[in-house]
């Protein structure tokens, strides 16, 4: 496994910095966050390190000139917006800008884009699903011309009012998963997987390695706090931010050695970045970098 960063953290710094500064702490690689310049809604998106507007074969060669020059790799290009969308226009937004990092991630050599597969918050899972089809079926018919793997996040997008009642990703669950690969069996499509969003949802985060070992191209390495306390006066209905908190690999209820421990029983072998939305370390730069670091001294103890 190669340890790394998700770059969304560090979106104050360029991309030269932000490579420099991954190098400089020990991470071997980053998952680089390629949003639309501007267009984000929302917190830990909107972070543009490569512009897939402005690329070009020129830029190209600087990225890998850069990396090779700090002996670090491009694990991904990620973009987690919302194909799915209720609102059309955001939906075939975000789907074409999925297209977009296909090329460019195939310009670089990069294996793998991270995106949410999206999800209409007012619809049904079975309508989700066939929208799901009509809408992907494209794009992965993009990855496979390019020799690119698009793996999705299993974070249910639900944490606040603004996604209510549905959440905006539908492939949070493995019973969802496996009706995902039913109607697109096509191996450019896998998983970026995060065990952090089973705990919130109360659910065995170990178990599916083992099933879906052969569709984990990613992982996130990200761990969330349940607070059953407050569980228990708001209960599993209220919005999952009144009962949880994101916080860095170690300070919340993922057993990092019995995952560590199945990730080498199914022989995982990909990039591993660590996801920094612990809101305890944002309060400055040096509360930022701090999280870093620390989460990079935590994970290396599993990660040989």
């Amino acid at each position: 496994m190669k340890l790394g960063l998700l770059s969304a953290i560090l979106g104050d710094m360029s991309f030269e910095g932000m490579i420099e500064y991954a190098s400089k702490v020990g991470y071997e690689c980053v998952e680089v966050a390629c949003w639309p310049k501007g267009k984000a809604n929302r917190k830990y998106a909107g972070v543009t390190h490569i512009d897939a507007d402005t690329f070009n074969d020129n830029v190209a060669e600087h990225i890998q000139e850069h990396c090779k020059i700090h002996n670090i790799e491009l694990s991904a290009l990620s973009y987690y917006g919302n194909p799915l969308a209720e609102n059309e226009e955001v939906a075939k937004a975000s789907a074409e800008h999925t297209k977009k990092l296909i090329k460019v991630a195939n310009a670089l050599g990069i294996d793998c884009v991270g995106a949410f597969i999206g999800r209409s918050e007012y619809k049904n899972v079975e309508e989700n699903l066939e929208r799901f089809k009509k809408v992907w079926i494209p794009i992965i018919d993009e990855a496979e011309k390019n020799n690119v793997k698009i793996v999705i996040e299993n974070c249910p997008m639900l944490f606040t009012k603004n996604e209510w009642p549905g959440g905006q990703n539908l492939a949070a669950t493995p019973d969802i998963w496996r009706k995902m690969f039913d109607e697109i069996p096509s191996k450019n499509l896998g998983l970026n997987y995060d065990p952090s969003h089973f705990i919130w949802q109360q659910m065995d985060y170990i178990k599916p390695l083992y099933e879906f070992k052969d569709r984990i191209y990613h992982l996130h390495f990200k761990d969330i706090k349940l607070y059953k306390e407050k569980l228990a006066d708001v209960g599993i209905m209220a919005y999952p931010l009144n009962y949880m908190s994101p916080k860095l690999p170690g300070l919340g209820d993922v057993d990092w050695g019995k995952f560590a421990s199945a990730l080498y029983d199914i022989g995982y072998d990909g990039p591993a970045c660590v996801e920094i939305e612990d809101t305890a370390f944002e309060g400055s730069q040096k509360g930022i970098k701090r999280a870093v670091e620390q989460s990079y001294k935590y994970m290396r103890q599993f990660i040989a």
